[in-house]
């Protein structure tokens, strides 16, 4: 591994560890009798950690450690525990994702595992529907599907022929209605596809059912929405979700005003136990980013300051283009379908008018945004690392850290790009879902096929030339945990084998190493909170998870089934596992 991504492991002999500390009082909390795995600049280990105030003020042995402890510090010993930074999400929809997973229908995997399977959920929910009332669902993926087709009007109409249905396919770049939605929408045989998407239509032209990238809209504008006090609740309840998960910190792309006042809300509360760093909508339009960069710029400048560190107005996300599973996503060559077929003529499109996006994201530059761009596609990666450097040209300010999000499958010379830049303009780092190769890898492995599939998320190379990325899990298209992230970053394994269990191959894993600095210090720094999280240092916010097995020696399966025991969030402990043998008491 390059010595500029990570230094080697010092000599871990712990009686020789001296502790670093901040000659602060007594602790108010400590853990010791464990594996600390700081994640610091030297990847050191330490067997305690003490917190006074919401920070660390001292890492290292236990007996250095406990030495701050007094009659009413909270002591937990570990048992032999390992402890981790709070693991971070640097790409997750959450609150979004949060409604979802609260108030719609949950079809994803295993619910949903056949057609039937999809029609006996919508049965389900009609029991309880009120007459004409929207049937709303999300998470089939078609990759997982017995039949392994996409879902049709057809298959709703047979058990929901009179309430509207719209049911979003896990990526959330497409999704079926039925005809009762599709005759609300007004989408006939002559209805035109919409600009930046796709009405999906049989050989005679009636449609499918199946809508892409924005034809969506023309349904999903229809269906009522939650109201504020139902975000406010579905924010809380995921914040708690992820501490169960020893998450303490989302990157959430893509919000408006009124989510934004959910968050201050709900943190006002004192719900909120992750640090939310948060994206604008950035449109997609001139005219939407003049509108954007009066209202938010003079208080979106994170690498200025981010507040108190637990609502950050952070930036803007654009979109460039669409999914691999909806084989919308821009390519240079032909999208692959069954992994070996060919979908002739279709290389996917752009989300909008690529001019006007490259035009946008020079004004955000200017205006002193962080930009983030949804590009997934090779020719969209490509198309989004020219308009950076267009816009690095004509104006060399750095530390913007501008992010390609997923990043799925970048030419070699977009690698080169995002290695110079990195270096010369703090910018240009990949923000990518290691999931997608688990979760959605099946119906993705079905689509890149096989010479692109074994290149998508080049964690190696990125090491190689030196690039640093964070990860992060595209929550509600794949799961949010991220320990399956870490693990799939190793072990690049679909989830049924579709297309061969190592369609994904090993040229591009990474070291659990690795792969958990990513879900850390390298997605803190995304966040611009490298100096505050992210690491177990002296000063740092005491943001930790405490884990039954040690990542960094048990084997790589069994990443993605470690548990989480407990969580700390700003110091305090805001999640202990039901029957866990940890237990807290102050000192005697």
């Amino acid at each position: 591994m390059p010595r500029s991504l990570i230094r080697p492991a010092l000599p871990l002999l712990l009686a020789l560890v001296t502790a670093c500390t901040s000659g602060a009082g007594d602790a108010d909390l400590v853990l010791f009798n464990g594996k600390v795995i700081t994640v610091d600049s030297a990847d050191a280990i330490a067997q305690a950690v003490a917190v006074k105030d919401g920070r660390i003020i001292a890492v290292g042995s236990d007996s250095a450690v406990l030495a701050h402890a007094g009659r009413a510090t909270q002591r937990v010993d570990l048992q032999g525990r390992t402890v981790t930074p709070g693991l971070l999400d640097a790409h997750a929809h959450f609150a979004a994702a949060g409604i979802d997973r609260m108030f719609v229908l949950d079809l994803s995997y295993p619910n949903a595992t056949s057609v039937a399977d999809v029609q006996a959920k919508v049965t389900e929910r009609l029991a309880a529907a009120q007459p004409g009332e929207w049937i709303s669902g999300r998470g089939w993926d078609e990759g997982k599907l017995a039949e392994r087709r996409l879902l049709t009007a057809r298959d709703l109409d047979a058990v929901a022929p009179d309430h509207p249905v719209w049911l979003t396919q896990t990526m959330g770049h497409y999704g079926v209605a039925n005809s009762a939605a599709l005759r609300l929408a007004g989408i006939t045989r002559e209805t035109k596809d919409p600009p930046g998407g796709t009405i999906d239509r049989a050989s005679d032209g009636t449609p499918t059912g199946i809508l892409k990238e924005s034809a969506q809209d023309l349904v999903t504008t229809l269906i009522p929405t939650e109201d504020a006090a139902m975000e406010r609740e579905a924010i809380a309840g995921l914040a708690a979700a992820f501490n169960a998960e020893g998450m303490t910190g989302v990157k959430d792309p893509g919000i408006g005003q009124r989510t934004w006042d959910s968050y201050r809300a709900v943190d006002s509360a004192g719900a909120l136990t992750v640090r939310v760093f948060a994206l604008w909508s950035g449109g997609r339009t001139m005219a939407d980013a003049r509108r954007l960069i009066e209202a938010k710029a003079a208080t979106s400048r994170p690498y200025e300051g981010t507040g108190d560190d637990h609502v950050i107005s952070g930036g803007v996300k654009l979109f460039l283009d669409g999914s691999g599973g909806a084989r919308t996503a821009w390519m240079h060559d032909d999208w692959n379908k069954n992994s070996t077929g060919v979908d002739r003529g279709n290389r996917g499109y752009p989300a909008a008018d690529p001019d006007t996006l490259r035009a946008m994201i020079r004004a955000y530059h200017d205006a002193g945004f962080h930009v983030s761009v949804h590009s997934i596609g090779d020719r969209g990666i490509d198309w989004t690392m020219d308009s950076y450097a267009q816009a690095l040209e004509a104006n060399p300010a750095t530390g913007r850290r501008h992010g390609i999000i997923h990043a799925n499958i970048p030419t070699d010379r977009a690698l080169d790009m995002m290695a110079d830049f990195q270096r010369r303009y703090d910018a240009a780092y990949p923000e990518p879902s290691a999931t997608f190769m688990w979760w959605i890898g099946d119906t993705y492995a079905g689509n890149f096929g096989p010479r692109r599939t074994k290149r998508l998320n080049p964690f190696r190379t990125y090491e190689q030339k030196g690039i640093r990325w964070a990860g992060g899990s595209d929550y509600g298209v794949t799961p949010f945990p991220a320990r399956y992230g870490i693990w799939a970053s190793v072990a690049r394994e679909p989830m049924l084998g579709t297309w061969g269990k190592d369609a994904y191959g090993s040229a591009e894993s990474v070291d659990v190493r690795t792969a958990l600095r990513s879900f850390t210090i390298w997605a803190a720094r995304q966040m611009f909170l490298e100096t505050k999280v992210g690491s177990i240092e002296v000063g740092k916010y005491a943001d930790l998870a405490v884990w039954d097995r040690d990542l960094y020696s048990v084997p790589t399966a069994e990443l993605k089934e470690m548990q989480c025991e407990m969580t700390v969030f700003d110091g305090r402990i805001v999640y202990t596992r039901t029957g866990t043998t940890l237990t807290v008491a102050p000192a005697r």
